[in-house]
């Protein structure tokens, strides 16, 4: 099949594709005799793996690593429920951060008029050079 039928089939766009090719996250493409690009079902089935692995929010990285051992028959589950771990932890790292920046909007937007007066907390909090939450 051709690259737009990959895509189609997949759900990753064509450009997506050939970025996933140039690095190394998916095997190159053969090509036709007239220089199109030409993709198995197996290219699609891994096509479909990263687009998965993206939307569980693995980096391009993770997902390079995952692609090698989903593709490694003679892997050890270990390293994947590892990888997955550290995953988890980050996620709930970056859920704790985001939860406090939902708090701190909260609380900033109570105290906000939100009237015709230029006061405005919301503003004024921004505005001092703060490191954190």
């Amino acid at each position: 099949m051709n690259i737009g039928e990959a895509a189609k089939a997949s759900g990753v766009n064509a450009k997506l594709i050939r970025h996933y090719e140039s690095i190394g996250i998916i095997p190159k493409a053969s090509r036709s005799e007239s220089g199109y690009r030409k993709y198995s079902e197996n290219d699609v089935h891994i096509l479909t793996f990263v687009r998965r692995s993206r939307s569980l929010g693995f980096s391009m990285k993770e997902i390079k690593k995952l692609v090698s051992l989903w593709r490694n028959r003679s892997r050890a589950s270990s390293e994947v429920k590892s990888m997955t771990m550290t995953h988890i932890k980050a996620l709930e790292e970056k859920i704790q951060d985001l939860q406090a920046i939902k708090n701190t909007l909260s609380n900033l937007a109570k105290h906000c008029h939100g009237d015709e007066r230029p006061t405005c907390p919301i503003l004024e909090d921004i505005s001092e050079n703060r490191q954190s939450l």
